[in-house]
């Protein structure tokens, strides 16, 4: 399948005081060329910004741009793969103020709370925004020739695989507790016609959003203070209760490496992402296999450093 790929500037500011840096890789029709709706998107959070290092392979997997060609790799080529930059950063520091409204600024988390939606509905806003980008830089005779979609009439909605980076891993914390304080809708089949294929390539609501999350990765996540992991085990009951609603089952996967989870200065990284898997345990035998949930580990047996934690990325095991 033959893909476009870029890097994208969205703001949702509308001053433009900030803005997103997305990285895509996205599919194309074959035939067409033009936009085709994916089987999955695939989200990644990225973390702070690790700069003169000097390190060849830190910093091949610091560029965005390669990050999404290895999500595609490993979750195929009928992916989209989106790599999204905080707006702020202070310093090196990645600040992501507007999907998590307590951060301070360190873009360190004070809590987590669905009130809002803060996460969901600028996640939305910014695949939508990234989407009319794309648009805008497709040729145009390629647009004429055939509207951005696909010409089946009943597609299943893409799926949406969540993957949190370093301090990205607060964003999947901060769309946990929205989603498990969100309405169930079931994804089912969609109909499409013409003037509606682009809407379907990726979620344009936080309710579509949402609802359409079937895997999420935490990726060595780790933060100087408490927060890395979510804890809360109010919201890992209230996940397991939307199966009963009718709600479409989940994965969660822990990727982990000695770099965050062996650091005796940060030993708080290790028992959060204890208590979370213990949680996530609970509710998944409750779960009729709805929720599923594991642990990963890579490099155990070398000593921590900072070439691993950015490694994992090419090693992640996604299956």
């Amino acid at each position: 399948m033959d893909r476009w790929s870029g890097v994208l500037r969205v703001s949702l500011d509308p001053n433009f005081r900030s803005q997103y840096r997305v990285a895509a890789s996205l599919c194309l029709s074959p035939s067409s060329k033009t936009l085709t709706v994916p089987s999955a998107n695939a989200i990644f959070f990225n973390g702070d910004q690790v700069e003169g290092t000097g390190n060849l392979v830190i910093e091949r997997l610091s560029n965005t741009r390669n990050i999404a060609d290895i999500l595609v790799s490993k979750l195929g080529v009928s992916v989209n793969a989106w790599v999204v930059e905080a707006s702020i950063f202070n310093g090196p520091f990645a600040v992501y103020k507007d999907l998590i409204p307590s951060v301070n600024s360190w873009g360190e988390p004070k809590s987590y709370s669905p009130d809002g939606f803060p996460a969901s509905t600028s996640i939305a806003l910014i695949l939508t925004k990234c989407l009319e980008e794309v648009k805008n830089v497709i040729p145009g005779e390629q647009q004429e020739q055939s509207p951005i979609g696909v010409s089946a009439s009943c597609l299943p909605q893409p799926k949406t695989v969540i993957l949190g980076f370093s301090k990205g891993g607060t964003v999947l914390n901060q769309l946990v507790t929205e989603l498990a304080y969100s309405k169930v809708e079931s994804a089912g089949i969609l109909t499409l016609v013409k003037n509606q294929q682009e809407n379907q390539i990726v979620p344009c609501s936080k309710e579509s959003f949402l609802n359409s999350i079937s895997e999420i990765h935490y990726v060595d996540v780790g933060l100087n203070t408490a927060g890395a992991y979510l804890t809360d085990h109010v919201v890992i009951e209230r996940i397991s209760k939307r199966f009963m609603q009718g709600a479409a089952g989940i994965r969660f996967v822990l990727h982990g490496t000695p770099r965050q989870l062996c650091d005796s200065r940060r030993s708080f990284i290790r028992d959060e992402k204890d208590r979370l898997l213990q949680l996530l345990e609970e509710e998944a035998r409750r779960s009729g296999k709805k929720l599923l949930v594991c642990e990963r580990l890579y490099f155990a047996n070398r000593p921590p450093n900072l070439q691993m934690h950015f490694e994992i990325i090419e090693r992640l095991d996604m299956s």
